[in-house]
């Protein structure tokens, strides 16, 4: 297919969605067809994200009933949906009826947490509200993109950035038996995960020069790190998860450790890593410990492993806005419509941020 698809991004103005603007802009296979804000309809987008106006030109805003109205009229549309969490799915339910209506197929990744719960009750039980879509639901599978070569649903939900980034160290020690199925998760992650409004406990300044936990066990992620590692691996792992605010804007770092099932050296780890992560362009497993900086701003994971016998610790890291929400949503975008999967994905780090 020689014409590109066209491409909606749904909830414009935060993070996520100047990571999804920045990248589809730059993609060989899709075109921006609109933008959408139900805050900011009319606006030059270049308003919100000004270090992408050389890129936006004079691009504004769409409303967003008028970008369901648009995606219903398309054939073929990729549909980016960067909204809130327990907003998404009123957004989506209404631009897939809608399409239904129309006799049109949009195709759906949705980056908020909305849609990664298969069983609602527990959806109901970590956001303390009842799903608004529950029919919509069977239309999308979550999953890290590299645990999951082709999703049994016409949509898809990518996982929370602290998720990918300890599923991407935790499943394989969990798919190929080589642990107890309890894990211990430390991850620290940049402001920028926090969202652009500040608040007290997130808010850039407040984190500067500071390091410190929070939610410690009782995090929201942890029970969806626990839903997506049993089905990525067939194991279920318990998972102590214990995440931590960084004092840098972008980046995840996350420490993964757990008891060897038999004794296993270093060499052997990285090796395990490495055969399980074969042919997955987007990880790739290191001999030393990873730096972050080496992959912010990409869509790439390094990880890397030390063991000693008796214990195994599994290192990765990513950027939260690419790889743990625009990057892997595009990833995923890229499969679902048939094209290559590291389409408009492969620029590297820029290192030195």
């Amino acid at each position: 297919m020689s014409t590109p698809a066209p491409a909606i991004i749904l909830g414009g103005t935060g993070y996520v969605a100047g990571e999804l603007l920045r990248l589809v802009l730059g993609h060989p296979r899709l075109e921006l067809a609109a933008i959408a804000s139900d805050s900011q309809p009319g606006e030059p987008v270049a308003k919100a994200f000004p270090h992408l106006a050389a890129a936006c030109g004079g691009l504004q805003y769409t409303a967003i009933e008028n970008v369901i109205e648009m995606a219903a009229k398309l054939p073929r549309v990729a549909v980016l949906a960067a909204a809130p969490h327990g907003v998404s799915h009123k957004l989506l339910d209404a631009l897939l009826a809608r399409a239904a209506s129309a006799g049109t197929k949009p195709t759906v990744v949705d980056i908020s947490a909305d849609f990664r719960f298969a069983d609602l009750e527990e959806y109901a039980r970590v956001y303390k509200h009842p799903h608004g879509a529950p029919a919509r639901a069977r239309e999308f599978t979550c999953s890290v993109p590299e645990h999951l070569d082709r999703p049994p649903t016409p949509h898809v939900a990518h996982p929370g950035c602290l998720s990918t980034a300890t599923l991407l160290a935790s499943v394989p020690l969990l798919a190929l038996d080589l642990v107890e199925p309890q894990i211990y998760v430390s991850v620290v992650t940049g402001s920028t995960g926090a969202g652009r409004s500040p608040l007290a406990g997130t808010h850039h300044p407040q984190r500067h020069g500071d390091l410190y936990s929070y939610n410690a066990l009782t995090h929201r992620h942890a029970a969806e790190i626990t839903t997506l590692a049993r089905a990525a691996s067939g194991v279920d792992g318990r998972f102590a998860f214990v995440p931590h605010s960084g004092p840098f804007a972008r980046g995840i770092h996350a420490t993964v450790q757990a008891k060897l099932k038999k004794p296993i050296d270093t060499a052997a780890a990285i090796a395990a890593l490495r055969g399980f992560y074969a042919g997955k362009q987007f990880v790739r497993v290191l001999d030393e410990p990873p730096r972050m900086k080496d992959v912010v701003a990409s869509n790439y994971a390094h990880l890397s492993a030390v063991a000693d016998g008796n214990t195994i610790v599994v290192l990765s890291v990513i950027d939260n806005l690419v790889k743990g929400a625009a990057g892997g949503a595009l990833q995923w975008m890229n499969r679902l419509l048939g094209f290559d999967e590291t389409d408009g994905l492969t620029a590297p780090a820029p290192g030195w941020t």
